[in-house]
């Protein structure tokens, strides 16, 4: 028999011959366990998404200053780029 499974079904069975105390301290600390493991999982999915929209508008910003340097009107930049009025304004004048 595969060693893990064995080791399992011992675990299981050491598990439903201990007292109600132990078993709800076991329950409370898988409990702890899945919900750290949620939290951790949930931050690396918000890091993620930051990471990603941060990369979005980077690339935005950089087709914005494109643009303007071959001349594009503004308010066309705004509808290509998602970039406010104010932002490529901004650009433009940096340049």
């Amino acid at each position: 028999m595969n060693e893990p499974v064995l080791k399992k079904a011992m675990d299981t069975l050491e598990f439903l011959s201990q007292d109600a105390i132990a078993r709800q301290l076991y329950e409370d600390r898988q409990k702890y366990l899945h919900d750290e493991a949620s939290m951790i999982e949930g931050a690396m999915a918000e890091g993620e998404a930051r990471g990603e929209a941060r990369g979005q508008r980077k690339k935005a910003i950089q087709m914005a200053q494109e643009l303007l340097n071959l001349g594009v009107e503004v308010a066309i930049i705004v509808k290509a780029s998602g970039l406010s009025e104010a932002e490529i304004i901004s650009l433009q004048e940096e340049n």
